[in-house]
């Protein structure tokens, strides 16, 4: 079993339009949750310094590239650029850290992870905190961080460049001061946040779409918790017209909303450690929706966001704050 669709960037690299996630994932579960995905037959794998598992990461791939199992070429590998690193000088640094831990010459795709900055703490290895929340950086210049992830690019340390959880004003700017458009944006996606325009306005300028919590994220109420807020999150796989629909099809709620983001020509990166999961997730490509039931998937949108980052208290004062236009 393999994902057998994919997704052709603006360069003309092809995506697996099926990955799997890395984020809240531990790294006593990940090196066994990473070695059954490829087993199973994943090869689009979503990295991020921040999610602290990229060296494990790199272990199980160097592992598996220097047994023969696979080449590097059969891997499509994102990694992004964390909130604390939104300077221009430290772009390269940066990733070449990611390179190291994931023991690769190169990523296939490079993210902005967001566009807001945050001030960190190398000593503690923790977000900078004071009395009102995170401590933010209010340099953050999105055109200058550009032009560095352009030089990355073209020195070869990444294929493909692109962004995560930037709005549609924020995207404009760049394309308009940009020698290279983004070949791809990252958001949050699912049933109950569609972000229609969003996409629609990325598709019309050649710009992928890349889905993460496709099935919601239970992971971010334990997050908000610790963080001290109290937000009730939604179950996507107990919405009844998904449930029915999976019924008809004999497929679990999951496949059914993975198979709703693939039909519309996204793809996306469900973040599961269970083998069992693991494996549902990748079995999405031997039945389709109708136009019926695409409707009644698409009447869900709610614009409910999982992942509005409150969990960094504060961070909406952010002037690149993406959420509020």
């Amino acid at each position: 079993m393999a994902c057998d669709k994919f997704l052709t960037l603006n360069n003309g690299i092809k995506m697996p339009a099926l990955g799997i996630g890395t984020w809240q994932a531990p790294e006593n579960e990940v090196e066994e949750a990473l070695n059954l995905a490829l087993e199973a037959g994943y090869r689009h794998i979503d990295c991020a310094p921040v999610y602290l598992n990229e060296k494990v990461i790199g272990r199980v791939l160097k592992s598996w590239i220097d047994s023969g199992k696979l080449t590097r070429e059969e891997l499509f590998i994102t990694t992004k650029l964390p909130p604390p690193a939104l300077k221009a000088e430290v772009v390269e640094h940066v990733l070449k850290n990611s390179l190291a831990d994931l023991q690769l010459s190169y990523v296939d795709l490079y993210l902005v992870h967001v566009p807001f900055g945050i001030m960190f703490d190398a000593a503690k290895s923790e977000f900078v905190r004071d009395e009102n929340g995170v401590v933010m950086d209010l340099t953050t210049d999105h055109l200058a961080i550009w032009k560095s992830m352009e030089a990355v690019l073209e020195k070869g340390l990444t294929k493909s460049i692109g962004l995560s959880n930037f709005n549609k004003n924020q995207i404009q700017r760049i394309l308009d001061n940009c020698k290279v458009p983004p070949a791809n944006l990252q958001i949050e996606h699912h049933v109950y946040l569609q972000q229609k325009d969003l996409i629609e306005f990325c598709k019309s300028n050649g710009i992928t779409v890349t889905a993460y919590a496709p099935l919601g994220s239970k992971g971010i109420a334990n997050i908000n918790k610790a963080a001290g807020v109290d937000r009730e999150l939604p179950d996507l796989m107990d919405i009844e017209e998904v449930k029915d629909i999976a019924s008809a099809h004999d497929k679990t709620p999951a496949q059914v909303l993975l198979r709703w983001i693939i039909e519309r020509g996204i793809s996306a990166i469900p973040k599961s450690t269970n083998p069992g999961r693991l494996r549902q997730n990748l079995d999405i490509f031997d039945f389709s929706l109708s136009e019926e039931e695409l409707d009644k998937l698409n009447a869900l949108d709610s614009n409910i966001r999982v992942c509005d980052f409150s969990f960094f208290k504060g961070i909406e004062r952010h002037p690149e704050f993406p959420f509020t236009s």
